[in-house]
């Protein structure tokens, strides 16, 4: 592609050129088939040269896209671009060019079209072939260079800016003045009226004196001041201390200095006199921000003719006041509307359904807000059905809905959709009090299984009701990428604002602020031990909390430098390459925030996070991403970031720089058209999007007698911002689709949400030859209810240009990839072959199974329109974000899934834990609140030579509406504990006491511990047997095969082998219960059982090998050791008094208890 675009967008720009040859000045009027047949024609010509136009040549303009294919089509007239883009197209263009913005030309996707250079472009979807509708175009201009005049210019300030007359000039300059002259004058003369000076006299005695600082206090040189007036009058220039001095001029209420200088926002500040004679000025300049969306619009539904109304706000500097609104993409007419940040619609009517967003612009840039859904109701539509959608559970292994014998039972779901608001709510730009669609009634049924009836709810009517809110939270831990070491009390930051800290071991909790759409947190420490870390964080919108692991680079140790020397500081850290860049500072160039030159020793610590490296892809900072100039946050690709920090040898104080040059060495640019595109990027903190700091050229030096090496050179200034990175902007882009399921039977509605997908683009082919895995970027995303779609860079052309690693995480916890060895299974991998061989698809384990099972490589080979294998996914299209959202589960896509010991949950009433908006408020519900969940969990011992199933059966114990009901069963596999031989422990979830959803009584669950199989209580917990005896009642425990109690209120410890933890997501609350309870501590974490740590009861459990003896055997072989065994079994104490129950939960099948007189009976009952 890269290598066919270039000589494709010449013969456009030839066919262009001689089509305005031959037809003078009329129009340039055909399609895209016509166009295509010129190109044939012509494909053994160059492009033009410049003098192939009168007046010495011509140049394409910058490409513009105005509108957007929704409605009739894409039209895209010289009209409006000239409206919105003065001055950036000439008088009489001569040729125009189109493609679409994935860089196809529109004979490649045959589509019919118009276009002229004196009218513009136009795609009518009503013309294009059956099904298909019009791309989305970009065009420009072929504007010729004639030499002829500019536009004036501004008038230039006056030469007095008060008391005497005074003069000033405006100019104008000749464009293409190397081919003909231009007649005329360059320069314009005009008198400047005589004004008085400010004040009631003129003050030739007063003095002004003044500085121009940085937000940061830093001096600023090179700033021109002001006198504000009509014009402006220049007054003077700040030193290279900041300072400036200006004679003459008199203080009062109308005498104002302004201070303006390149990459800040002016500054205003008022002449006000010590009555000294002197007036001293401070003028604060802050530096240019490009905007950035703070407020949203929210999605709306409504009745066709109401209201509804759309807000958003950027904040930036300077503060952006255009606004402009979009309909489907389409710009809606200002006049027309009359809108601000705020849109106003009146009467609504259906046709004014569908996506409205905002975008913001100042002179630093634009950027466009999220889109907003506007759902418009026709009269009697209800925006709630009444009818349940299907939501299949499965029922315990003992249960079967029908004859069939299927384990799935439909108990209904309500999708938490919007309602219509109030009428209240319609000239707001939020919604009062939000309504969603969820329950409004429900069933109690049952089901036979063995031996028992199994209680079940099930949704019987949907309806508008208030809408559940839980709390979104982001948690994780902090620690250094290299060593591990948490960050402890480390400063946390949402823009301006310290939120917190982490605590002792690195740990943090973020709560996300309400209609938050980007999550921008950073990370201090305030020990400076390492670089500050800048994260866009992934949230679940749906509520509940995301777990995240964040690494922070080292600072690299400092070095002595010499400040009135040239010093060179290599930015590379891979051993045994070479540097990718160097940066070099000249003499004089370190500068103490006063503005003075500092002449010592610097300390200059300069930590390069190198690509080359894929272990250093989890520590760079932000997402990779900036604001382009139609506002659409859109990827960059990076070659290494950098973060500088310039101290004083003694004091230690904080160092600035003049400017500096980055020089980067071109050869380790593997891809010649990223040569073009460097550029050199700072971020900014706040925002987490990277900000264009400089761009490079290109010069050649001698290395060595014989060698000649091309760097890339770019300047720039080290002031506030101390984070740089080399980095180009990347339009091949895809969204790949990944699904995460419980379990690796892969059914759709056991889809796991809340789980973080993470994709690393590697190095595009070909990379670096001696390490091929140098990666270019990142993204996160959290799966949602259908999944989620990744950005990646693609390529339609080679397959294994690009490729990444995908990895998936749930609460701290790697779910496992698909494998794709011995036998790559296409049916378990989620996609249909042949595509699946052009992707290239291997587990990380694929060449050595000691590696990790938990990523996996594909190549991001973009699909072909053409080849119908490869319109189903799991690769999309750019442009085709929608299809990939919307995509259903039988289309291709990639899987993650959850790898546990056997585990089964049932709730009488339905809950999915990944969709908190699915909760209900019932008084059998498992979770009674969904803004807070408690994970209880007790510990079980099990002494016997395998793993065993043990089950908790969790019903109403002291509460009047629940006593003897049940709330749910768990059931959950022994683990065998690797340093004790036959024993093994299991961590089962037991439903937690404490109020219900009403919030009124608490209950204490009535829990029962039942192992599966022969086995028998031996030990309780002396601790918890004392808890419980000491709050009354005592369920009664006669049943030896089994444990039951009344749970506990208090959140008891590892003491007393029960384990809770409350979070505001139940899977990372019942996950980290899990990890204490495996490792027997109340604060620890593990993943392996240690069965005789932290247990609150213990069960033997027997298997009758096939070769053991009978008791008749052994009377007759050994019968004074069988009489001591009946002695035995008839002094046993109360535990044992009753023989062991054999539970088997495949039947639900439990054998009577027998209880033997004497021990005679029961020695006939064995023979």
């Amino acid at each position: 592609t890269a290598g066919m675009l270039p000589r494709t967008l010449a013969l456009l720009a030839l066919a262009a050129f001689h089509g305005a040859a031959a037809r003078g000045k009329a129009d340039l009027r055909g399609s895209a088939t016509a166009l295509g047949s010129r190109l044939a024609s012509r494909q053994g010509n160059s492009s033009p040269s410049a003098r192939s136009v009168p007046g010495g040549g011509a140049e394409w303009t910058s490409w513009f896209n105005i509108d957007h294919p929704g409605g009739d089509g894409d039209y895209e007239s010289l009209e409006a671009i000239r409206f919105y883009y003065r001055g950036r197209v000439c008088q009489r263009p001569v040729a125009i060019q189109a493609r679409t913005t994935e860089w196809e030309l529109p004979e490649e996707v045959g589509e019919i079209v118009h276009f002229s250079p004196k009218k513009g472009f136009r795609c009518v979807n009503k013309e294009q072939p059956q099904g298909k509708t019009c791309s989305n175009y970009h065009i420009r201009f072929l504007c010729p260079l004639e030499a002829a005049w500019a536009e004036w210019g501004a008038w230039g300030p006056c030469s007095r800016s008060c008391g005497r007359a005074a003069k000033r000039l405006r100019r104008r300059s000749c464009k293409n003045a190397k081919t003909s002259p231009c007649a005329g004058r360059a320069t314009e003369v005009q008198k400047c009226p005589p004004s008085p000076c400010p004040g009631t006299r003129p003050c030739p005695e007063h003095t002004l004196q003044g500085t121009v600082v940085s937000a940061a206090g830093a001096a600023l040189p090179g700033a021109r001041v002001f006198l504000e007036g009509h014009p402006p009058a220049l007054l003077a220039r700040s030193d290279a201390r900041g300072r400036f001095r200006a004679a003459g001029l008199c203080p009062g209420a109308a005498a104002n200095v302004s201070a303006h200088l390149e990459k800040f926002a002016p500054a205003l500040a008022p002449i006000v006199s010590n009555g000294s004679g002197l007036s001293v000025v401070r003028l604060v300049l802050q530096r240019l921000e490009k905007p950035y969306m703070v407020t949203h619009p929210e999605a709306k539904v409504r009745l066709a003719g109401q209201r509804a109304t759309f807000c958003c706000k950027a904040s930036g500097t300077p503060v952006p006041t255009k606004y402009y609104w979009y309909h489907n993409g389409t710009l809606l007419d200002r006049k027309v509307y009359k809108y601000g940040s705020r849109l106003a619609l009146r009467g609504l009517t259906p046709a004014q359904a569908g996506t409205y967003h905002c975008k913001a612009s100042t002179e630093a840039g634009a950027i466009r807000s999220a889109p907003a859904r506007l759902t418009v109701l026709a009269p009697g539509q209800q925006s709630c059905k009444s009818k349940p959608e299907p939501n299949l559970i499965k029922l315990p292994s003992e249960c079967r809905r029908d004859a069939a014998g299927s384990q799935y039972y439909d108990v209904g779901h309500c999708p938490p959709t919007r309602c219509t608001g109030s009428p209240a709510d319609e000239a707001q730009c939020g919604e009062g009090a939000r309504r969603c669609c969820g329950v409004r009634r429900m069933e109690a049924r049952e089901i036979q299984c063995s031996g028992y009836l199994l209680p079940i709810k099930v949704v019987a009517k949907c309806g508008c009701g208030p809408c559940t809110q839980p709390r979104i939270l982001v948690r994780g831990r902090v620690t250094a990428a290299d060593t591990g070491e948490p960050l402890r009390f480390g400063q946390i930051f949402l823009g301006k604002k310290k939120i917190g800290f982490t605590g002792y071991k690195g740990s943090f909790t973020i709560e996300v602020p309400p209609d938050t759409q980007r999550l921008v947190a950073r990370f201090v420490d305030r020990q400076q031990r390492f670089v500050d870390a800048v994260k866009v964080l992934p949230f679940n919108s749906r509520g509940g909390a995301v777990y995240q692991d964040i690494k922070m680079m080292r600072k690299k140790e400092p070095v002595d430098l010499d400040a009135s020397q040239t010093n060179t500081i290599p930015l590379g850290e891979v051993r045994g390459q070479e540097p990718v860049g160097e940066l070099v500072i000249p003499a004089g160039a370190f500068l103490r925030s006063s503005g003075e030159v500092f002449k010592g020793t610097v300390k200059a610590s300069v930590t390069f996070l190198d690509p080359r490296d894929i272990a250093t892809a989890g520590a760079a900072s932000s997402d990779l991403s900036f604001a382009n100039a139609e506002g659409e946050i859109v990827p960059l690709r990076t070659y290494g970031m950098f973060a500088v920090d310039f101290r004083e040898g003694e004091s230690n104080e904080a160092l600035q720089t003049g400017p500096v040059e980055v020089r980067m060495d071109a050869g380790q640019i593997r891809m010649l058209e990223h040569l073009q595109k460097m550029k050199l990027w700072s971020l900014n903190p706040e925002t987490g999007l990277w900000e264009e700091e400089g761009i490079f050229r290109q010069a050649k030096e001698k290395r060595g007698k014989r060698e000649d090496r091309t760097f890339l050179i770019g300047n720039m200034e080290i002031r506030e911002r101390r984070l740089f990175n080399l980095d180009v902007p990347e339009n091949r882009r895809c969204f790949v689709k990944v699904r995460a399921y419980s379990n690796e039977k892969f059914n759709p509605h056991e889809q796991l949400e809340g789980v973080v997908i993470s994709l690393i683009n590697l190095e595009p082919q070909p990379g670096y030859p001696t390490n091929p895995r140098a990666w270019g970027r990142f993204d996160s995303i959290v799966t949602g209810p259908n999944g989620a779609c990744l950005p990646a860079f693609c390529d339609g052309e080679r397959p294994d240009a690009y490729s990444a690693y995908l990895t998936a995480t749930l609460g701290g916890e790697e779910l496992e990839a698909v494998a794709s060895s011995p036998m790559l299974n296409p049916n378990a991998v989620g996609v249909s072959r042949p595509y699946l061989n052009k992707l290239g698809y291997r587990r990380l384990d694929h060449d050595d199974p000691d590696f990790k099972k938990t990523a996996f490589q594909i190549n991001v080979a973009k699909p072909d329109p053409n080849n119908i294998d490869e319109t189903n996914g799991p690769i999309y299209p750019y442009r085709s974000l929608k299809e990939c959202e919307e995509a259903p589960a039988s289309a291709n896509h990639f899987r993650f899934y959850r790898v546990e010991v056997d585990k089964y949950e049932y709730n009488v009433v339905p809950f999915k834990e990944s969709d908190l908006t699915s909760w209900t408020g019932d008084y059998l519900s498992w979770w009674p609140n969904p803004q807070e969940f408690r994970a209880c969990f007790i510990k079980v011992q099990i002494e016997g030579p395998q793993e065993y199933m043990v089950r908790s059966r969790n019903v109403g114990g002291s509460h009047p509406l629940t006593r003897g009901q049940l709330y749910g069963l768990r059931d959950t596999r022994s683990v065998r504990d690797l340093l004790l031989e036959s024993s093994s422990g299991a961590c089962v979830e037991f439903k937690c006491s404490g109020m219900l959803f009403d919030q009124s009584l608490v209950d204490r669950t009535l829990v029962s511990i039942i192992p599966q199989g022969s086995c028998r209580r031996t030990a309780v917990n002396s601790l918890l047997r004392e808890y419980l005896l000491r709050h009354p009642p005592v369920a009664e425990n006669n049943n030896t095969a089994a444990f039951t109690m009344l749970a506990p209120v208090d959140p008891l410890g590892h003491n007393y082998g029960i384990y809770t933890v409350t979070d505001q997501n139940p899977r990372l609350a019942k996950e980290i219960a899990i990890g204490r309870c495996f490792d027997g501590t109340s604060d620890g974490f593990s993943r392996e059982m240690k069965s005789g740590v932290g247990t609150a009861v213990t069960f033997t459990c027997q298997e009758r090998p096939v070769t053991q003896e009978s008791f008749f055997q052994r009377l007759l072989t050994a019968p004074a050791e069988a009489l001591d065994e009946i002695r035995r079994e008839m002094g046993a104490n109360e535990q044992r008094r009753a023989p062991p129950e054999v539970t088997d939960f495949s039947s639900g099948w439990r054998a009577p208890a027998r209880r033997s007189p004497s021990g005679r009976r029961r020695m006939r009952e064995q023979l």
